[in-house]
């Protein structure tokens, strides 16, 4: 299956605030990525969840503060390898974690995670998947049963395993990324890890888990929590990244009201990821 996207490419002015608000008032809808650009921002939809009217209640379009200008495309889905490995660089975090491409020479990291995420979100480049993945390296996470929600290319899910978590569970509603996240388990020899095709509705077979991982956004987070705190064990970790600094109150609202208590909290650029125990 392969998915078609409506792209838009916004021209904002003032540049840093401008983008910073849009992408919240895009986030409430149905985009699901997001890249800042030379002069605002890019957005992309499914065509599935788009109509013509799908901007209609972003209130920063109709400001007088903010000069934002527009078009879209429809795009077929490709394979963006080629333009990828043009400006692709190795991610090392915090020195004990290198996430590289099949073409970038191994170096002496302690986890060294090969990436190839075709259309899947999740290089380690963004600020949400760089934070998890600190979460991560900070944990003991030995033989924790795992899943990771939304898992786009997997990497978290191999992290994880490479730290010794087992079995791992990964799922992602997107076919792109459910068979990138297959491949990429295979190449970094992932022997316990499980990709699933699907949403939060595969999570109502009595699994629980030890540590769940959710990169995903905001409103997708708070809709489907109560299904996530559903599956942790006693003594469990919840890790949640994808939205920003405003967005804090809202999530800790949310996670205090299912019996979940915040422990840990990192920021990088206004997008956060927070650390969870029940």
């Amino acid at each position: 299956m392969q998915n078609t996207y409506i792209g838009y490419h916004f021209e904002v002015s003032p540049l840093e605030l401008g983008s910073e608000i849009l992408i919240a008032e895009l986030g409430e809808l149905p985009f699901d990525s997001f890249e800042e650009t030379e002069n605002g921002v890019s957005a992309y939809i499914l065509k599935e969840f788009w109509n013509e009217q799908i901007l209609e209640d972003v209130q920063i379009l109709g400001s007088e503060e903010f000069t934002i200008t527009y078009t879209f495309e429809e795009i077929e889905t490709v394979n963006w390898n080629e333009e990828w490995e043009k400006n692709f660089e190795a991610i090392d975090v915090d020195g004990i974690c290198q996430i590289r491409a099949p073409f970038h020479p191994k170096t002496d990291a302690q986890y060294d995670i090969v990436i190839e995420p075709k259309m899947s979100f999740g290089t380690g480049h963004h600020e949400t998947t760089f934070m998890m993945a600190q979460h991560i390296l900070a944990m003991d996470v030995a033989g924790m049963k795992t899943l990771d929600m939304g898992c786009g290319t997997a990497i978290l899910a191999i992290l994880a395993e490479m730290k010794g978590a087992q079995p791992v569970d990964a799922i992602d509603i997107d076919n792109w990324c459910y068979l990138n996240s297959i491949e990429n388990a295979e190449r970094n020899n992932c022997k316990h890890i499980s990709v699933y095709e699907g949403d939060a509705s595969l999570l109502n077979q009595g699994q629980k888990y030890d540590l769940i991982i959710a990169n995903i956004n905001r409103n997708i987070l708070l809709n489907d929590m109560a299904a996530y705190v559903n599956c942790m064990n006693p003594n469990a970790t919840l890790l949640l990244s994808g939205f920003y600094t405003e967005d804090i109150p809202f999530i800790d609202a949310c996670c205090v009201e299912l019996g979940l208590k915040m422990e840990k909290k990192l920021e990088r650029n206004n997008w956060v990821s927070l650390k969870y125990v029940n």
